[in-house]
Formats: C-alpha cells, structure tokens, sequence
C-alpha cells in the first residue's frame, strides 16, 4: 500500500436534518461546502513539519477555537480511514477551508467526518478498492453516532436514514423547484444540550401525527412541494427545545404563521424556510426578513455530496 503524492482537495456540503417531522432519519444536502485539503508527508520531511508530524490550519468557521491537534475531527476521522485502511502516514498536512458554520444545526461535525474519511481514502493509492463506500457510510455514522447528516453529507441530496442492524441510508428524489433560506444565528446550540431537552417518552397521539407528517415530507419534497407547509409540522422535538433556542422558535412561528414552511434545522438554532428557487421573488421576500444580528444564506439543495477535486 503507497500514499499518492501531493495535495489532496475535497469538498463536502453542509446538511439540514429532521426536516420538521423526520426526526434523527431525514436528511437534505445543501450548497454551503467546506474544502478540505490534506497531503501525507514523507519521513524525510517531517522535521519541517511545525509540532512534528502533524500541521493543521483552518480559516473560516472555526478559525482560532478548533483543536490543531490529534482532537480535530477531521484528523480523527482520517486516523479511523487510515486504520482500516491498514497503515497510518508518517506525516500529515491538512488545511480546512470552512464555510459551514459551527454548532448551528448545518451539519459541521458530519462535514468533517465524512471529509476527513474520504480525504484519507483519496490519500492512498487505489484507497477505494480497501475502503469501499459502504464500510465508510458505517464508519462514518459510528463516529457521529447517528447516520441522519452524514448520508446526505456522503450521499447528496435528499436521505432517509436510520440504524437496523447497521446503519442504512437511502437516496430519494427531490423537486428541482424545492430551495431553501437558512437563517443563522450569532450564537451556537451544541446538539448534546439540545438533545438534553428532549422527553424520554411522547403521546402515542403526537408519534402517530408525526409518522403521518413524514410520509408527507417524502413526497411532498420528491413532486409535490405545495404540501411543504403541511408537511414539516413538527409534533417530536423542535417545542421541546424551545427554552434553549427561543428566537429561533419564535421566528419558526412568526413564518409558519404567513404559510411559510419554516423548521429548525438539525438541532438548532438555525431556521430552515422551504422556497422556490434561489433567485427569486419568494427567496429574496424571505431573505429580507432575516433578524437583526443574524446571517442569511439562501441555497439550492446539493445533489453532489462529497467531491474529490
């Protein structure tokens, strides 16, 4: 086994999960990538190395708080590759372009962790042929902890994903009409104090409105996006998380309530309002209602996943 020479550049998207109803399954791909570029260098080389053999810069999201050590997640995330893989590199480069941002609900762990195994596979020569997809997905999932931001992550566009004997994730269509407005906050939730909100048991009432609710949501984002506003009507965890996300809630009804589908996205504090298309007359109306202090992006759904460049 040889590690490919030079540079090595990939980009992965950021990803919305829960999508309203679809709780820890449903997930969507979006246009907003992160660009990772690793390079494995030689024993030779490693004493120009700053710290030895590992150097890690990032710029953008994260730049001057993430770890630059071994607990990056990148880096993790290629150790667990190259360890399957079968050998780890003497030395090893990475630079993180960022443009996700962190702990807002758009999938930046899952970003990196799929970034960082494909990035290492992408080092090696012929990694494919010993990490195959498969095995990486599960991986990947095994690391985050759940598969509902990895697969569309991995995958593109829009997933349905879940944990049956090993992790499962399933590509479906999406409505070429279907964009979206995310709106972001200035301060972060971490997904763990998110989750911490969430009630060990629900009626069977709101489980069952719930289940109606997602199979709505498959079709209504594959062909049939009159159905959104019906279709993300949330009854499992987004009022629950209220107290840590209170805005976000308060913007999620204010839009709602003008027939708008608007949803937490992920575990917040990111809002996520369904439109049509990225330039036009709908997006640029939601865009200018965008909080003050907040950024707003409007994006189109990705359909590519992770790129090798």
């Amino acid at each position: 086994m040889t590690f490919v020479e030079g540079p090595v550049t990939v980009t992965v998207p950021a990803t919305s999960a829960n999508l309203g109803p679809g709780y820890d399954s449903l997930g969507l791909a979006l246009d907003l990538r992160d660009e990772l570029t690793g390079e494995v260098i030689s024993t030779s080389s490693i004493h120009r190395v700053p710290g030895g053999d590992l150097e890690i810069t990032v710029e953008g999201a994260g730049e001057g708080t993430v770890p630059l050590d071994e607990s990056h997640l990148v880096v993790r995330s290629m150790r667990a590759a190259f360890d399957i893989i079968g050998k780890q590199p003497a030395g090893l480069r990475l630079h993180c372009r960022n443009r996700i941002p962190h702990a807002r609900g758009l999938g930046s762990s899952s970003a990196a962790i799929i970034g960082g195994l494909v990035l290492a596979r992408a080092l090696v020569a012929g990694g494919e042929l010993i990490l195959d997809d498969d095995t990486l997905f599960q991986k990947a999932a095994e690391i985050e902890g759940h598969p509902d931001n990895v697969a569309p992550a991995f995958h593109g566009g829009f997933t349905i994903a879940g944990d049956d004997d090993g992790f499962f994730a399933v590509r479906t269509a999406v409505d070429p009409r279907v964009s979206v407005v995310v709106f972001v906050p200035a301060t972060g939730v971490e997904t763990k104090a998110a989750r911490g909100l969430l009630p060990d048991t629900v009626p069977h009432s709101d489980a069952a409105a719930d289940a109606g609710r997602t199979a709505l949501l498959v079709a209504a984002l594959s062909d049939a996006p009159e159905h959104l506003h019906r279709a993300t009507r949330d009854f499992l965890h987004q009022e629950y998380r209220r107290p840590a996300m209170p805005e976000s809630l308060a913007l999620v009804d204010e839009l709602r309530a003008d027939g708008v589908a608007a949803i937490v996205s992920g575990a917040g504090p990111t809002v996520l309002a369904f439109s049509s298309g990225v330039e036009s007359a709908e997006t640029s109306k939601l865009s200018a209602r965008c909080p003050e202090g907040w950024t707003c992006h409007a994006l189109s759904v990705d359909m590519d996943g992770v790129r090798i460049l």
